[in-house]
């Protein structure tokens, strides 16, 4: 079982995670004051729309007592936001939206920040990761294609946005690897604009795949123009029934793109238990569950001691990764 695969277990993916012992010290500590959600970008993005779909469940549904903002602070690829929320030291009500971003920018030295720098709070939802070729390309499956990968790697183009670094590209590095290619050898073409960029570059046969998300690929796979070799979930997805996962074709490799929360440094466990109380009964409320549904996200819940676990578990995986390419040192 490879690093990722530890760092899911079981009862990652469950739709609710056993209460933490903090739990038991939650009726010890409550926000005091309005809670604040920081997106740290702008509106409309994955982030803002995390912040928000909390905010909204959380106030509907009644679990805290005191009102909720939510913050843009965009810049430096969400370092001006958590900066913002690491000068808030010991105070439990401020959060920020989180997600791998916080590990990579760090790896690839972009920010001093690190997992480390706050309190893990929870992970809250995912979506997965695919390999996408045309429809009429020659290769049906992973190991067609990461075969023809290998033997000539120098002819074939790989569409990655919007950067090098991020879980796109780290999931095609660790595939290459695991199917017995070189990871140095792969020829990337970047696209800042991401889906908007990738898709019409493969379906013009500017490249011959992409490493993307799952649901920018949707809608030009049930047009018919695309074909997905494998998906990064531990099984297949409903929206995609005949897509096997890697671990069907013999990778041990489930690799979720989260989102999450984090808070200031310095918590305390009574602080702590009160979010782990909060959002395990938060996951669970029909307003939660219907914009997940609306979203098109996948349930990823851990609690704050497991979140910390598989930051740490993340952050050895990706260090390797991309050490393995010269991007992190």
């Amino acid at each position: 079982m490879n690093r990722i695969s530890r760092a899911l277990g079981g009862a990652v993916l469950a739709t609710a995670v056993a209460a933490s012992p903090l739990a038991a010290f939650a009726k010890d500590w409550e926000p005091q004051r309005p809670i604040e959600i920081i997106a740290p970008a702008g509106p409309g993005g994955g982030w803002d729309l995390l912040a928000r779909t909390i905010q909204k469940t959380l106030t509907e549904e009644k679990l805290v007592s005191r009102p909720i903002i939510v913050s843009n602070k965009p810049g430096g690829g969400g370092a001006t936001g958590w900066n913002y929320l690491k000068g808030k030291e010991g105070q439990g009500e401020f959060l920020a939206a989180t997600s791998p971003l916080l590990i990579q920018n760090n790896l690839l030295g972009k920010s001093e920040l690190t997992y480390k720098s706050f309190t893990p709070i929870a992970a809250l939802m995912t979506e997965w990761e695919v390999v996408a070729v045309r429809a009429d390309a020659p290769w049906k499956d992973g190991k067609s294609f990461f075969e023809a990968l290998k033997a000539k790697p120098e002819s074939m183009h790989i569409g990655v946005g919007p950067a090098l670094g991020n879980d796109d590209h780290i999931q095609f590095l660790t595939l290459t690897k695991a199917f017995g290619g070189d990871p140095k050898a792969v020829k990337f073409v970047v696209y800042p604009a991401t889906a908007a960029e990738q898709i019409p570059a493969l379906l013009g046969g500017h490249i011959q795949a992409i490493t993307i998300s799952l649901g920018e690929t949707l809608e030009q796979v049930k047009a018919g123009k695309l074909r997905l070799l494998g998906v990064s979930s531990p099984q297949r997805e409903n929206e995609i029934p005949d897509v096997p996962t890697w671990k069907e074709q013999g990778i041990d490799f489930v690799f979720p793109h989260w989102r999450g929360l984090i808070a200031a440094p310095g918590l305390s466990a009574e602080q702590k238990a009160y979010w782990d109380k909060t959002l395990a009964k938060m996951v669970e409320t029909p307003t939660w569950k219907k914009a997940l549904e609306n979203l098109q996200w996948e349930l990823f819940y851990q609690n704050s001691e497991q979140h910390a676990a598989f930051l740490a578990e993340q952050t050895e995986l990706m260090s390797s990764t991309l050490k393995d390419v010269g991007l992190a040192k």
